[in-house]
């Protein structure tokens, strides 16, 4: 890093340049905290006519002088560090994804186990795994080389066996690799990059088939041995390549580099990093998701262990079809308090994908999108659930039973009634017309049990705070709560034994403004009660085949902060696989209306105004 002295810096300058729109904000301390002051945007100049990324950054930071008044620019160079008030930034960051992010291959000997420890440290990295090659995937040796060739990743990861272990199913993988001769996707006249991150007992004849056509890169063994998983050395590896050869080759980075403080970041990752941050600073849980055009990122930590999925069909444009297909017409359509054929739908959302870039111009349409929101989101992390689990193949104490069935698969770490904090980003939910729609698709699509938070990304800022808390994590945090999260309010799930009928499910008391509120919360009812953001004291009583996370009827007194929408006492009834159960359509415009989500006129017959906002 160029800044040598943190603590003197007052301005910060931060660009994460997407895949179309170029984002530019400018950090402030004033009197004392560091506040996000200014932010431009401009369309993202990575390919033809431009080819320069260089302009679409200048162009954004153009609209945060006309905005702040500071002058950033001399000869479209940025002028670091400052050098008066209203002259110059101390420091300049930035993130990319532009040209399709990092895009990679993994490779491992064993498909659950060291391939998925190589997955997991690539997708931690930032990086879009486009496939994922195992000696058991059942492939055949030339349809293995023929896949490299045809998808032409940016870099390759290889691992296979624990140090000290047998060495020639990781060769023969090699042998794939080599026989197939990779190109990089980006320079042409550059050699690909290989991480390989095995059996070290391996390294030479790794390097053997691999050293003359490659760029081989060595680092130490992701699975060292079956109960330890060692990611660090091979993202941190990643990251570099990331610089070195994606980055270079691409239209105008090179500059880019130059200009910017910190190494420039995968877009992914550095919201990794900030998710990482809270988890870390606050002690907590955290849910994070970011639901784009063409894929879904969902991010967690539990228990300090941190995981990130691509759900790479699962978008709102691009690939807003493979949602409908994926969840099917019922899914979609039990969340719509209308009635709709599925002809109907498959061609609103057929439209929505050749028409990436609209937005619902009604409330039918508004409506069907956070409906295919919430199914996209729950898509999203159901798979993120079966990936984030504890190391498969270590050795456990088991039964007869488990020893027949062969139960090798880890356990998730993904504990709803553990999670303290679910935040959302990406247009359906930072943008929604009204928070309390945010608010109840995350509950929805996450089905949260016990007390969770919700919140979200206000603009989409957490790539350029997530690369700004690697450098100044103070900084980060403190424009991360004051100006990117919104909080929401917080929601009370319980497990309930019984699965149907019209029971007693739990009671509430605390005090707000000086007033109690008190209640009791039955089977398949809403209760929201608006409450600012502020610890509450509160007491909740189960009934005794409730769970409100702390053992069936057991009571809970604890601390619960309300936010722009408020507290919600959710009392609908879930499936034995979590799923919930919405008994019809007058019920969900019930739901709907309690929470304010949409209101509803009885009196009229026509949809456009019976339903508004």
């Amino acid at each position: 890093m160029k800044v040598k002295d943190i603590k003197n810096i007052k301005s910060i300058l931060a660009t994460d340049c997407g895949s179309t729109t170029t984002k530019a904000i400018l950090i402030q301390k004033i009197d004392g905290i560091f506040q996000l002051t200014h932010r431009g945007e401009a369309p993202t100049t990575v390919e033809e006519p431009f080819e320069d990324v260089t302009k679409g950054v200048i162009n954004s930071i153009i609209e945060l002088e006309e905005l702040s008044g500071i002058k950033i620019l001399d000869k479209n160079k940025i002028i670091t560090p400052s050098v008066e008030d209203d002259l110059g930034i101390d420091i300049y960051i930035s993130t990319s994804s532009a040209g399709g992010g990092l895009q990679m291959m993994v490779a491992g000997v064993v498909k659950s186990m060291t391939a998925e420890s190589a997955q997991r440290a690539a997708l931690g990295a930032g990086s879009i795994v486009m496939d994922v090659l195992a000696s058991n995937d059942r492939r055949l040796f030339h349809e293995k080389v023929k896949r490299i060739r045809d998808l032409r990743p940016d870099m390759i990861l290889l691992s296979g066996g624990i140090d000290g272990g047998t060495v020639s199913h990781v060769v023969k993988l090699a042998e794939v690799l080599e026989s197939a001769n990779p190109k990089p996707r980006l320079g042409l006249e550059f050699k690909i990059p290989i991480i390989y991150a095995g059996n070290k007992n391996a390294r030479n004849e790794i390097k053997d088939k691999l050293e003359k056509n490659t760029d081989l890169q060595i680092v130490d063994n992701i699975r060292p041995t079956l109960e330890k998983e060692n990611l660090q050395p091979s993202r941190d590896k990643i990251h570099d390549l990331f610089m070195e050869h994606v980055m270079a080759q691409a239209p105008g980075y090179e500059k880019l580099m130059s200009w910017t403080d910190a190494p420039i970041m995968p877009t992914p990752g550095a919201v990794g990093e900030i998710i990482k941050q809270i988890a870390t600073e606050n002690k907590i849980s955290v849910v994070g998701v970011d639901i784009g055009g063409a894929t879904t990122d969902v991010f967690s930590v539990f228990k300090g262990i941190f995981n990130r999925t691509v759900s790479a069909n699962l978008g709102m444009s691009y690939s807003i079809c493979n949602v409908l297909a994926e969840s099917g017409y019922d899914s979609i359509a039990r969340w719509l308090p209308f009635e709709i054929d599925d002809t109907d739908l498959t061609n609103r959302v057929a439209n929505k994908m050749i028409r990436p870039t609209t937005i619902p111009q009604s409330m039918e349409e508004l409506i069907i999108e956070q409906s295919l929101a919430r199914e996209a989101l729950s898509l999203s992390f159901y798979q993120h659930k079966q990936f984030a689990v504890s190391l498969k193949g270590v050795q456990q104490e088991r039964t007869i039973s488990d020893a027949f069935r062969q139960s090798a698969s880890g356990k998730t770490l993904v504990d709803m009634f553990e999670l303290d904090l679910i935040v959302g980003s990406g247009g359906v939910l930072s943008h929604a017309p009204r928070r309390s729609q945010s608010f109840l698709m995350m509950v929805d699509s996450f089905k949260p049990l016990g007390i969770t938070q919700i919140a979200v990304d206000s603009i989409f800022m957490m790539p350029q705070l997530g690369v700004l808390s690697s450098i100044h994590a103070n900084a980060a945090l403190e424009v991360f709560e004051r100006d990117c999260l919104v909080r929401l309010g917080s929601s009370v799930n319980p497990i309930s034994k019984r699965k149907s009928g019209n029971f007693e499910l739990f009671e509430y008391e605390f005090n707000y403004e000086n007033k109690k509120y008190s209640g009791l919360i039955k089977s398949n009812e809403l209760k929201l009660i608006p409450v600012k953001y502020e610890s509450v004291k509160i007491t909740l009583t189960p009934k005794n085949d409730v769970d409100l996370g702390n053992g069936y009827g057991q009571k809970i007194h604890t601390d619960i902060f309300g936010g722009e929408v408020g507290i919600l006492f959710d009392g609908r009834l879930r499936q034995s696989n979590n799923q919930l159960i919405i008994p019809n359509k007058e019920k969900l415009k019930e739901w709907y209306d309690e929470v304010k989500v949409l209101n509803f006129d009885s009196k009229s017959n026509d949809i456009t105004k019976k339903i508004n906002l």
